[in-house]
């Protein structure tokens, strides 16, 4: 019997490298690495799922993975849109120090080093199904040159706001969805997603794999092939389609993680599920109807926590204690360090990230001992966290906020003047956290871009979250 190279790095290389981080899950030594699995809704605001607090939109899927997994409470994305959110998750990197910090279309760079560079490397299979946004074809930022064997999908998030497209790409190939030719909407995108990643997990059940799967749903444009199941509900249009798309990228995850425990991988799989930022109000919709941010102040585009702070699940059946709660505070950039320790290599990158894998297994957990994001969209805005303090910054010339999450989670009182110290140690942070980009210069606040927001629901204070 010959041995191919992933086999050969698989059976010497990747168990060789980093026992340590294998057996902080509880690895046990000479076993095949678990299967990575990361899955990321686009757009999905905080409180849109039932586990977060959801009420009106089923997402029973989703719960399942809680209860047997354990829930993050205070999770972070890499920004509060797309492409650079989705730059920090693969980079390790947070937006002061990524490539890509905001939603232009700018590629990675050859020396831009992913997780999925890492793991393929350790002997992993590795695919990415959904949406990239980091690299247009023909530059040095397709999936296929940056770590990822399979790639499916959209290059160009703006191309994804397309459910009906008529292409899409296999790899740098562009491939013909005839049934979507001549603007008729005969295949949801989504649906060939659910359907490809279903098919990389029969085709690589022998082997270990990274399976990304970035859907695009429930970003707008609000467009379901269906209002199922909420047909007959009493609710705006808008709402409706879009707890229609919620449910629907549910019901497809299921389909996953049914796959998975049929082919008997479930046990040796870890899942991850994620958003990458805070939900929208395009396509007409109002995000307060479903409280779609739950007990944070902001939405999509604010540094606010509803922007930024993010459901995330992660489930290890007998290695992360099912139906636990986790405050432990992390990021997307500690993704690519996480998932290396839990497959017994190491990230060896010069990132903002930590591994989170010793806190998934109970154990003593490093701590960061700061967040830092930026956002250009606006101008140049800024927000920190510190322990339970909060910094935002809208623009250079503004005074920073303050806020003290402990106490305030909805962000309503500005501290800044009665806790000067720590509205100095914010400015510090800003100034000293991040490295100048000449893609991403710094801009003044567009007019009218901080004018005041209404505050959140009552009650969206305290400690509970």
């Amino acid at each position: 019997m010959s041995l191919s190279r992933r086999d050969l790095l698989w059976l010497f290389g990747a168990s060789a490298v980093g026992a340590l981080g294998a057996a902080a899950l509880g690895q046990v030594g000479g076993k095949r690495p678990p299967n990575i699995v990361f899955i990321l809704a686009d757009d999905l605001g905080y409180g849109e799922v039932g586990c977060y607090g959801q009420e009106k939109i089923k997402t029973p899927n989703i719960d399942g993975l809680a209860k047997e997994g354990m829930r993050f409470t205070q999770c972070y994305a890499g920004t509060t849109v797309c492409a650079p959110s989705r730059c920090c998750l693969l980079t390790g990197l947070h937006t002061g120090h990524a490539w890509v910090r905001g939603n232009k279309d700018i590629a990675l760079r050859a020396e831009d080093r992913t997780i999925a560079e890492v793991l393929k490397g350790a002997g992993y299979a590795t695919g990415l199904i959904g949406k990239w946004g980091l690299g247009e074809p023909g530059t040095s930022g397709t999936p296929n040159k940056k770590g990822f064997d399979e790639f499916f999908g959209y290059l160009n998030q703006t191309h994804a706001h397309d459910y009906w497209t008529d292409y899409l790409f296999r790899n740098e190939e562009k491939i013909t969805i005839k049934e979507n030719l001549d603007k008729k909407q005969g295949v949801y995108s989504e649906d060939l997603f659910a359907t490809e990643a279903l098919s990389f997990i029969e085709r690589h059940k022998d082997h270990p794999f990274f399976l990304y799967l970035a859907l695009t749903i429930p970003h707008a444009k609000l467009h379901p092939p269906s209002m199922e199941p909420y047909e007959k509900e009493d609710w705006p249009e808008d709402e409706k389609k879009l707890a229609a798309m919620v449910t629907r990228m549910d019901r497809d995850i299921g389909r996953v993680l049914a796959k998975m425990k049929e082919l008997g991988l479930e046990e040796n799989t870890v899942v991850f599920f994620a958003s990458d930022n805070g939900p929208h109000k395009e396509g007409g919709r109002k995000p307060e109807f479903f409280k779609s941010s739950g007990p944070l102040r902001g939405i999509k585009r604010d540094m606010y926590e509803g922007g930024i702070r993010v459901p995330m699940i992660v489930r290890w059946p007998g290695r992360i204690k099912a139906g636990s709660v986790s405050e432990q505070v992390w990021a997307f950039w500690d993704f690519p360090f996480t998932a290396a320790e839990i497959a017994g290599t190491s990230f060896s990158v010069k990132g903002d990230g930590i591994s989170m894998a010793p806190g998934m297994a109970g154990r003593e957990q490093k701590q960061h001992e700061y967040l830092y994001w930026e956002f250009h969209e606006k101008g140049f805005f800024q927000a920190v966290r510190k322990g339970d303090w909060k910094g935002v910054k809208k623009g250079t010339k503004i005074p920073v906020e303050v806020y003290d999450l402990k106490n305030d989670l909805g962000e309503r009182k500005d501290l800044a003047k009665e806790r000067p110290e720590i509205a100095a140690e914010m400015e510090r942070i800003m100034r000293e956290a991040r490295t100048d980009s000449v893609k991403f210069p710094i801009t003044e606040a567009k007019v009218g871009a901080t004018k005041p927001e209404a505050k959140p629901a009552a009650g969206a204070g305290g400690r509970k979250n």
